[in-house]
């Protein structure tokens, strides 16, 4: 697989002339960023190119990065470790640089030559980041957009009907910012009495988190109990 991955980083640098540069990824993928400027131009050259032909746009996400490499948390092999994945805080995130806050990923399809690729954009502006549609080029990316627009509040210059998708008409903010508050906010619903939509404070039901387990223990056992 590493080798197939190896061919294709190979013509999609040679294709894109410096305009792309790769990011980390584990073996079986294939990552890249582009600049704000060039995503257009980059995209219509991966879904046009025939040696790339990624004709199909599966994805696009937005990505608040407000947080990221503050939390005390390894992501990688995490799994193995349990509740002791701290990581070393001296560690530097991969984006320490001055990118920005917000980015937006796309997951391309090569129908044509059976590939997959990851595209990074990182957004421009700060509250209100901004980045080029890319309707034009994929016309399925209307709705993706809408919901990273919804979630996120990322602005899709071009899109021709930018609105909300998940959340209600009335709601303010963007719940998948990583500072969005989660306490002091209304929630909708219907009302059976009154036959109608009404807003109330949101309700949050406290959980225990933690799994019980039921084990066989002989201190439950009643015949061995005294009387």
């Amino acid at each position: 697989m590493s080798g197939r991955i190896d061919d294709l980083a190979a013509v999609v640098e040679a294709q894109s002339r410096g305009k792309l540069s790769r990011l980390p990824s584990p073996m079986s993928e294939l990552a890249y960023r582009v600049n704000a400027g060039h995503l257009l131009e980059v995209c219509e050259l991966l879904r046009d190119d025939p040696a790339l032909k990624f004709e199909m746009l599966m994805d696009v996400s937005g990505v608040d990065y407000l947080t990221y490499g503050h939390d005390e948390w390894q992501t990688d092999s995490a799994t193995r470790t349990g509740f002791s994945r701290g990581r070393v805080a001296e560690a530097v995130p991969a984006h320490s640089d001055s990118h920005g806050r917000f980015a937006v990923a796309y997951q391309l399809l090569s129908i044509t030559h059976r590939h997959r690729l990851r595209l990074r954009c990182y957004c421009e502006g700060g509250d209100a980041p901004m980045i080029d549609s890319v309707i034009g080029v994929w016309a399925g990316a209307s709705w993706f957009e809408r919901e990273a627009f919804d979630l996120f509040g990322i602005l899709f210059r071009g899109h021709p009907d930018l609105r909300r998708l998940l959340t209600d008409y009335g709601f303010i903010g963007h719940p998948f910012r990583k500072d969005f508050p989660l306490s002091g906010n209304v929630e909708v619903r219907y009302d059976e009495a009154k036959k109608r939509v009404i807003y109330q404070p949101v309700t949050i039901e406290p959980r225990n988190l933690v799994p019980r387990v039921i084990r066989a223990d002989q201190r439950y056992n009643e015949a061995l109990r005294g009387k």
